[in-house]
Order: structure tokens, then sequence, then C-alpha cells
């Protein structure tokens, strides 16, 4: 059932110099920036944004964040650093601490993004906060670990956020703090099966959910567990799936992401960042990326090309 759809120089020099003076302690009210905000308000704005119409607004998904060198994965400066040059989604990884603060960090351990070492989950968040984030050369910065709750604030009318829960974290802790920080128009939850996506819709009905998908079984795994599509954002893989399975999944209304992290993003640094536009024209309408600099390039080509707009990109 298909969903209803309701002087350039200085500038640049300017928010290059506010993001290079970040202090660690960035807080939601902070470094706003006039261009390429996604502002939604309301739930019901972040249905409408993410419901497919052939006209849809095709975006990056910055995976990590988007580290590049000086900006370490997971980083609220790296958010800041992504967001300047494009309206683009965040997605990013939650890891709970011993005394059970949420913090922004992928692996289990804090060898390799961090100046510490052992498991991120026998420390306390105190021990958390002495410690410095590793760029992807390795570099320690002077950034430092975040909380969940530092991210949720400083998103607020700036991007969209695609929170990844982390195995041992419970979803009941994240989705406290969406609402804690009123952070539902922003924030999609990543399943990574039915039963999850079940356990999070059972615990927050309003939230939208990424849930992968590669098949019509996968949607209807979702329905029979009472998960509406309106609710749903369908992750497709990381290689592309038949034109039929997007235009199934596009009846129904649903944005579909397709990870181009490891072999796309390869072939489209060998052949040309065109690899991202054509991907696009295929069916995918948000591309999930360790490339989010070129393929937001290539993207906003594709968008004047098509004459795309949203209402609620600022």
């Amino acid at each position: 059932m298909v969903r209803r759809v309701i002087p350039l120089l200085i500038s640049g020099l300017i928010s290059t110099l506010a993001v290079s003076c970040l202090p660690s302690g960035i807080g939601g009210g902070e470094y706003r920036y006039a261009a390429n905000e996604i502002k939604l308000s309301s739930v019901d704005q972040l249905y409408r944004f993410l419901t497919y119409t052939e006209k849809r607004y095709p975006l990056v998904s910055a995976h990590r964040g988007g580290p590049a060198p000086g900006f370490p994965e997971n980083a609220l400066e790296t958010f800041v650093n992504s967001s300047r040059h494009q309206p683009i989604i965040i997605e990013f990884d939650v890891r709970m601490t011993k005394d059970s603060v949420l913090v922004l960090m992928h692996d289990e351990t804090l060898n390799r993004t961090t100046n510490g070492t052992g498991k991120l989950a026998e420390l306390e968040f105190s021990a958390l906060k002495k410690l410095r984030l590793k760029d992807p050369d390795g570099k320690v910065t002077t950034y430092r670990i975040p909380t969940l709750d530092q991210a949720l604030q400083w998103g607020a009318g700036k991007v969209i956020f695609t929170v990844d829960v982390k195995r041992g974290v419970p979803y009941s802790a994240v989705i406290d703090a969406i609402r804690r920080n009123q952070a539902q128009p922003y924030s999609v939850v990543i399943t990574y099966n039915a039963d999850q996506a079940a356990a999070v819709h059972q615990l927050a009905p309003d939230l939208m959910i990424s849930a992968s998908m590669r098949s019509p079984d996968d949607l209807v795994r979702l329905s029979d567990r009472s998960i509406p599509d309106n609710r749903l954002v369908a992750f497709v893989g990381t290689s592309e799936v038949s034109p039929a399975i997007y235009e199934f999944l596009h009846g129904h209304g649903m944005l579909c992401i397709l990870g181009t992290t490891g072999n796309l993003d390869k072939q489209a640094a060998v052949r040309g960042d065109t690899v991202y536009t054509s991907l696009i024209a295929r069916g995918a309408d948000i591309l999930s990326t360790d490339r989010p600099q070129e393929a937001g390039k290539a993207l906003n080509a594709y968008r004047k090309a098509h004459k795309l707009t949203s209402t609620f990109i600022k």
C-alpha cells in the first residue's frame, strides 16, 4: 500500500576556523551553520521527508560521522565538519560504560580510536573523559569521546541521525535518551532483523526505524510484527538490489539506503564519482558512505540537474 505523501571565500574561511577551534564540550546550540541544515521540528515532518516520491531528495549518510584526517570517527567535531558541506544524515554508534553512560564508540575496545586501551564497558565515564580520540591515520587529536546526549542536543535542526545500537546496549536506554532530548524528529534507530525492529517499535511506536530489506519477504516479516510502512526506512545492504526490489519498496513509500562502504566506494574512487549518481538513478535514495564529501558533490550535481528541492532543507 502506497503511503500518501503529504562573499564565498570569507565565509568558507570563517567556517573552517570555527571547526578547527571547536571545544571538546560542544553543546546543542553552538556552531550552527546557516546553509545545509535539515530543518525538522516534528516526527510528522520526518515521516514526510523520509517518504518516497519521484521527486525525493537523495542524500548522503556519513558512516560513523564522516571521519577524515584531523577528524575522528564518532566525534561531534567530525559531525560539524561533515554538515558544513551538504545536507547530511549522520550515522553513529552507541555503547555503554560500566556506570551506564551512553557514549559514541564503534569498537568494544578503546585501542584503535583513542589513546586509551581496554574494553569500554569495563570503564566508568570519568575514565573515558581523560582520553583523546584518534583520527583515521592514528593521530591523536584534542577531541574527546562524546555522550549520546551531547550528540542528540547538537543535531537538532541540523541533520538526521541514524543510531547504531551496539551489542549489549539496551534499546530502552537509547530510546529514553532520544525522548529526553526531544530528538524524535531527527532520529532513526538502526536494526538488523525483524525481531530487533519489533522490539524498538514496541518501545517507541513513533520512532523511525532502519530495517534490513533485500526481498519482499523481509517486509512481510516486519508487517507480521505490526510495524507500519511509514515507520520504516529500508537498508538494502552493501550491494545493489534489482530494480524490481527498489520498485517494490518505493511502492510501499520507503526510501532505500544503500551502503557504499567497501566495494562501491572503491569503485567510485577508481572510476569516478559519477558512480554515486548512477546508483541514485538506478533506485537508491540514500548512500551510506565512507566518502561523504565526494559522494555529496556528485549528489549535489544530480539534484541540480533534476531540479530536486525540499522544503526541509535550508
